[in-house]
């Protein structure tokens, strides 16, 4: 077994803002481990508010490579290392590798139905109400946005402008943690006059049990506050999506196995990124296959992509078989 682990610096298209963050770059860390003349990729960016990032990971790989030349599987993957970036761009590599060692496409190897092109949101960060806008209408091919708030005040107006520019398409927003009781509040008439479809994360990390505190009529995500299957029972009945990313939850393997768990809680599903190119799209792709929300347009925001990679079309995210996991 041969590994590389490299880290990448990417730039955004424009910056891009979330509630108290900004962001103009990004690193990915890059996995590839080589086999029989075969190769399997991963990347992750890792949980910036967790300081899970690419210059901790690769320790964290570097530690486990005595159990990975020996012969480690997903299994034990799993135990040794904890949910989080490292185990991600590992998992995925290591998912990859083995199809193309069979010669059968990763979606087989994990017992799915052959994957499909799904429809994704495409994600609208902060900005004065006019930029975003006008972003909602260069957008022209999405059925679905998702806007960011930030809680200073202004997130009604963003609202307001963006349903006006565009009046038909599906409408959500994500606070990222950003709001209070009393601020979520404020915005609920003005959701509901949006016709907006879904709230994501509107409270701070620590304060789930305030959502309680909520009369709500639409749905609401978890995002942060749920990273991996150990956290979905304290969420039941205080939330009604999970969002699963698997830079969060530490890999497919780990991701497919979360969505079954959720399901059997009776929470919706949904998937979503943390940015990434093609090659950390492409494995969430499948896992989107089986979620009712699909948050994939991470390659959009970059100013650039892999070589092949995912493309988008009348508001759906599609995956050629040659980008990642083909047999």
């Amino acid at each position: 077994m041969q590994v590389k682990l490299s880290i990448e610096p990417w730039q955004t298209v424009h910056p891009f803002r979330i509630s108290g963050l900004e962001i103009t770059a990004i690193d990915f860390l890059v996995v590839e481990l080589s086999r029989d003349g075969r190769t399997g990729r991963g990347e992750a960016a890792g949980v910036g508010y967790r300081n899970d990032l690419p210059p901790t990971m690769i320790p964290q790989i570097e530690a486990i490579l005595p159990a990975l030349e020996r012969g480690m599987d997903r299994e034990e993957l799993n135990i040794l290392l904890p949910a989080c970036g490292a185990r991600n761009a590992l998992d995925c590599a290591m998912w990859e590798l083995e199809a193309r060692l069979a010669g059968r496409p990763v979606w087989s190897l994990a017992g799915l139905e052959p994957p499909r092109p799904v429809e994704t949101v495409f994600t609208i960060g902060v900005d004065t109400p006019e930029t975003m806008a006008l972003r909602a209408t260069e957008l022209s091919q999405a059925r679905r946005l998702k806007l960011k708030f930030s809680g200073d005040g202004g997130d009604a107006e963003r609202l307001r402008a963006v349903r006006a520019a565009r009046p038909e398409v599906w409408l959500g927003v994500d606070a990222n943690r950003g709001l209070t009781v009393a601020s979520c509040t404020e915005l609920v008439p003005v959701l509901v006059e949006c016709g907006v479809a879904l709230l994501e994360q509107p409270l701070a990390l620590g304060q789930e049990a305030q959502m309680a505190l909520l009369d709500l009529p639409i749905p609401v995500a978890a995002d942060e506050s749920v990273q991996e299957i150990v956290d979905l029972e304290r969420l039941v009945g205080l939330f009604d999506i999970i969002n699963i990313k698997l830079d969060k939850c530490g890999g497919l393997t780990h991701a497919l196995a979360m969505e079954r768990a959720a399901r059997a809680l009776g929470f919706q599903v949904m998937i979503g990124n943390m940015l990434g190119t093609s090659w950390s799209h492409a494995p969430a792709w499948l896992v989107a296959q089986r979620c009712d929300h699909v948050d994939l347009d991470g390659p959009t925001l970059l100013r650039g992509d892999r070589e092949p990679a995912l493309f988008y079309s009348d508001g759906k995210v599609h995956c050629p078989d040659q980008v990642w996991g083909s047999g």
